[in-house]
């Protein structure tokens, strides 16, 4: 992607799920525990990893970094550690709030590196990343259950700019899922305006989920 002469990447994940206690997979006999509740963390250092190599411009975190009841600090401890690789590198990581980390102890028990910037929970919020023609969009859960469409109330983009919309949604649901923060594809498409080019992550004027990074 390249803005007069500049070439713009970003790193896209969502759905973390740091140290998620994986409940019942002790009790099958010769089942790698250790290996799998490890899961996690590896693919967050991998990300990292990633982003390092690939020297990207940014990385974005759509939501559900870890799970609502997890009281075990550690693992806030590891994800400050991760973030501050990328500070040294100079690239910054904005994130939101997913349905699974909402109400989460831990997200606010440790000050992040500077690097890291959540957006607001109450209403939609407009971040410029510095040195590029780019401003991301997003707003988080305040709490797990939201049953509104958080998309209507995000702010136009400009032209000449890039315009990047965050957004943790189950779209119009599953079956097997409860819905949170449902919309359509028609509300994603419409608020994709000619003018400022809004992605909701992937190709411009789309959209696109990044699954699990760990697999499951």
């Amino acid at each position: 992607m390249k803005f007069r002469q500049k070439t713009l990447s970003f790193l896209y994940a969502a759905d973390l799920h740091l140290d998620r206690p994986l409940r019942g997979l002790s009790h099958h006999e010769g089942a790698p525990v250790e290996e799998i509740c490890g899961a996690t963390r590896r693919a967050l250092s991998a990300l990292v990893d990633l982003a390092l190599a690939e020297k990207v411009s940014f990385v974005v975190i759509a939501g559900d970094l870890y799970e609502g009841d997890q009281k075990d600090y550690r693992t806030v401890l590891f994800f400050h550690r991760e973030m501050l690789r990328l500070q040294e590198a100079k690239i910054p990581v904005v994130a939101i709030r997913g349905n699974h980390d909402a109400e989460s102890v831990i997200t606010k028990a440790l000050t992040l590196p500077e690097n890291v910037t959540f957006r607001p929970v109450r209403k939609p919020g407009s971040l410029v990343v510095p040195g590029l023609p780019v401003t991301i969009h997003g707003q988080g859960f305040a709490r797990t259950a939201v049953t509104e469409n958080l998309v209507p109330d995000h702010p136009e983009g400009t032209a000449g700019r890039f315009h990047i919309g965050l957004l943790h949604t189950s779209l119009t649901g599953t079956p097997r899922h409860a819905p949170y923060a449902p919309c359509s594809i028609g509300d994603l498409e419409i608020i994709a305006m000619p003018s400022g080019e809004i992605s909701f992550i992937g190709r411009t004027k789309g959209r696109a989920y990044s699954g699990h990074s760990f697999g499951r």
